[in-house]
């Protein structure tokens, strides 16, 4: 059983910061790809950000571009998102995602995810 568990969300004013962290865990689980999509009230599921190889190859939304930044920690299973001069409309609820094989970047093509976890920009 794989396990993503995110944390680091929370209110922060327009112009701010967070970062957001995502732990797998499970017997055997090597991430092969992590990344980040959100889900803002009444919209979609979009992607954010993802991370493929141990971090040697990068993606990112064009949203994303300049402002986030994702990393990973391959000895803990780990994907980070840096989240700089956050805007009102960066609130939704963030979900990291993972796969052990290589895939593409849509939601269909990862197997494990996380709760979720809320993301508020205050104006």
């Amino acid at each position: 059983q794989v396990q993503l568990v995110e944390s680091g969300g929370g209110l922060v004013q327009a112009g701010g910061s967070l970062r957001l962290s995502c732990a797998a865990s499970g017997r055997s689980f090597n991430a092969y790809s992590m990344a980040w999509f959100r889900q803002a009230p009444e919209k979609e599921r979009e992607f954010v950000a993802a991370v493929k190889r141990a971090g040697a190859s990068t993606y990112y939304a064009d949203f994303a571009k300049g402002r986030f930044t994702i990393s990973v920690d391959n000895a803990k299973n780990t994907v980070y998102l840096q989240m700089n001069s956050l805007r009102p409309d960066d609130t939704a609820v963030y979900y990291c995602a993972a796969e052990d094989f290589e895939s593409g970047l849509l939601e269909g093509d990862f197997r494990f995810w996380g709760q979720g976890i809320q993301v508020t920009v205050s104006s």
